[in-house]
């Protein structure tokens, strides 16, 4: 058989050794967060990357960003990904998503169009030790509850959850065989039933609603939303600064270019997706502001049309940058960052975009990107409204399916046996959590003050 199949090391080997990774890194080193000598200054980081962004969007990033610590957090992936590179890590390495805060997840399509729950953004995703997500989703529950209004108590309590389900559900994947953790996924239809007993009336309500909202975020519906018909044809409409359609040389400049690089986006998809594409033909774009991080990143929405004026599609064309985990690990091996991003997504989501694929930099624009639908049953929760027992519902959410994600391309018997039975571990995140959460208001108000 060659060498392509190498002998398999043991699970109780791996166990064993996530086990012994307890005595360099223990458990309780992830408890103290103190900023490492030579941090960086929070405006820095933040200038730094405004050089590759668009300059007219930059104020509307800062202004997204100041609305709140919790917004804040949201776009500081960078500042973050400092402090983690600089402080305990195991190196027990999994395709991260590098930014799993709970505005990263929520509901979409499958391709069986069922809707399914799960992490949604993944620009940043990079390999990475298995805590750095789990940190970055913990402090962002802490944050999201402290912005609330919720008590500190309740903070720690909800940050403790989300490193006590991931043990949890980490430990439940090592029992599981590799084709039930790759087929492994949480359907929306399940999640309320799975929560009965612990929904009030008014809980249960607003989930429920939630899920028929996004069952109703169709093509058809994005469609009416954001496009008026002409005798030329669909046109997007125009809602400055969000979508702005570009002056007329350069649309006609950015409609040539990206024409040309389609052809590299087909064939990344699978044969039968791209044929299915291929029945859609090319209507308008326009360029759209999308997400808090995301904001200043070359993007555009294109519509396409099928043979029918009720047969839209809708697909965000977006920029891909580097992953601000890169200057800290080694990564996967593509240097086409819309790749990076593209098979990444596809290694960690439970259920994928059938239209998502991506193509290099197109001509004059010099830039990678990928391709997604832009609106396909896709939904999430309102995270400023939940009340401290409503958060904890989410947080234990998010921190199951980012379990699941870091199973498929980690080693979930390594990853088990180092976070143990016990709440060594728990302790540690709820109290590392607490302190991020002192530095990432800092960090807040020192950028909002420079802004004056």
């Amino acid at each position: 058989m060659g060498t392509a199949f190498k002998q398999p090391i043991s699970a109780d080997d791996r166990r064993k050794a996530g086990k012994r990774l307890r005595t360099s890194v223990p458990r309780s080193a992830h408890a103290q967060w103190e900023p490492a000598a030579g941090r960086p200054d929070p405006t820095d980081v933040l200038a730094k990357q405004n050089e590759h962004r668009v300059p007219e969007l930059v104020p509307l990033r800062y202004e997204r960003m100041l609305v709140s610590p919790f917004t804040f957090l949201r776009g500081s992936a960078g500042i973050m990904a400092w402090d983690l590179a600089n402080g305990p890590r195991t190196d027990l390495m999994v395709v991260a998503s590098g930014d799993a805060h709970l505005a990263n997840f929520g509901l979409f399509a499958g391709p069986d169009r069922r809707l399914v729950f799960d992490l949604n953004d993944f620009d940043e995703v990079h390999l990475g030790p298995f805590e750095w997500d789990v940190k970055r989703l913990a402090v962002s529950v802490a944050v999201a509850s402290e912005d609330n209004g919720h008590s500190a108590a309740d903070a720690r309590a909800a940050a403790r959850l989300v490193a006590q389900t991931y043990r949890e559900t980490m430990r439940r994947a090592a029992g599981m065989t590799a084709l039930d953790i790759w087929y492994a996924r949480i359907e929306a239809d399940t999640i309320v039933d799975q929560l009965r007993d612990e929904l009030n009336k008014r809980q249960l309500e607003y989930a429920e609603a939630s899920f028929a909202k996004a069952e109703q975020r169709t093509q058809l519906g994005a469609l009416a939303r954001f496009a008026r018909p002409t005798d030329a044809g669909f046109r997007i409409k125009e809602d400055p600064p969000l979508i702005v359609r570009l002056p007329y040389e350069r649309q006609v400049e950015v409609v040539d270019l990206l024409r040309a690089a389609m052809g590299g986006y087909l064939d990344s998809l699978a044969s039968d997706r791209r044929q299915l594409v291929r029945r859609y033909h090319f209507q308008d774009i326009a360029r759209k502001v999308v997400g808090v991080g995301s904001v200043g990143t070359m993007s555009f929405m294109a519509l396409f049309v099928g043979d029918v004026a009720n047969d839209p599609l809708f697909l965000q064309i977006k920029e891909a940058q580097a992953s601000v985990l890169a200057p800290y690990v080694t990564g996967l091996p593509y240097s086409d960052q819309g790749q990076r991003v593209v098979e990444g997504q596809r290694l960690i989501q439970s259920a994928s975009d059938p239209f998502l694929g991506w193509f290099t930099g197109a001509g004059a624009l010099g830039r990678d990107f990928y391709v997604r639908q832009l609106r396909d049953k896709k939904g999430g929760f309102d995270i400023a409204r939940m009340r401290p027992a409503g958060l904890r519902i989410y947080a234990r959410l998010c921190a199951t399916a980012l379990a699941r994600a870091h199973a498929r391309t980690g080693d979930p018997a390594a990853i088990a046996a180092y976070l143990g039975s016990g709440t060594v571990f728990d302790d540690a995140i709820e109290r590392w959590a607490a302190g991020y959460a002192t530095q990432n208001r800092a960090d807040f108000e020192r950028v909002k003050a420079s802004r004056g």
